[in-house]
């Protein structure tokens, strides 16, 4: 009798922690979004209102994809492919602007006292998270495929175990990089890092458009 009505709880708590590992293992790796994220975090600039942009993107497109809407993507081949060139055409013009404020040492003193908009970081990140097929491919289309193999209730819980999985990632990457703004007090330490985020968005504009997403 008690494990007969402790099943659905552990039901719930399994796909849960399915969904947590499963989230964290799509984000954790080097991407535009997370890129992005470590350089306002370093600058302490708008931390909270990018974070909160990728959390609640993140949560959207999971959902999506867990109420079945990667589907329907998949057979909007063409939508696709403007997504895909539209992400090709921004990362490759973010890199190159990341590379342009490693080049000058002017723009880098700028950027490590934090300047730029809130609106400029807002619309960077909701560019870099829209703009973005491998988002999709990642949260629509694959967690929501894993998703259906989880009971029908079940599906629900593995999806809010990913939303919690990007939650903590994206709460811990940009606020553990406010906190480590010291180790990058130096302009040459930005140089470096402004450099190896232009290399790394124009690797992904070059991946991105060699990649098929049909």
């Amino acid at each position: 009798m008690l494990a007969s009505l402790l099943a659905p709880a552990t039901a719930a708590a399994t796909a849960t922690l399915t969904g947590l590992v499963t989230g964290l293992a799509l984000i954790v790796a080097i991407g535009a979004q997370n890129a992005f994220v470590l350089r306002q975090g370093l600058a302490r600039a708008h931390v909270g209102a990018v974070v909160a942009i990728c959390l609640a993107s993140d949560a959207v497109l999971i959902m999506a994809g867990v109420a079945g809407v990667g589907a329907l993507v998949q057979q909007a081949g063409w939508l696709l492919e403007v997504v895909r060139w539209g992400g090709v055409a921004f990362l490759a013009v973010f890199g190159l602007l990341s590379l342009r404020r490693a080049a000058r040492p002017d723009v880098l003193r700028a950027a490590e006292s934090g300047a730029g908009t809130r609106r400029r970081a807002v619309l960077t990140a909701l560019a870099l998270t829209w703009l973005n097929p491998h988002v999709y491919l990642d949260t629509v289309l694959f967690l929501g495929s894993v998703a259906t193999t989880q009971g029908p209730d079940e599906r629900w819980w593995f999806g809010l175990g990913a939303v919690l999985g990007s939650a903590v990632w994206f709460l811990g990457l940009g606020y553990g990089a406010h906190r480590a703004h010291r180790l990058l007090s130096r302009p040459r330490s930005w140089q470096v890092l402004d450099a190896l985020i232009g290399v790394v968005m124009l690797l992904l504009a070059v991946t991105l458009a060699r990649t098929d997403l049909g």
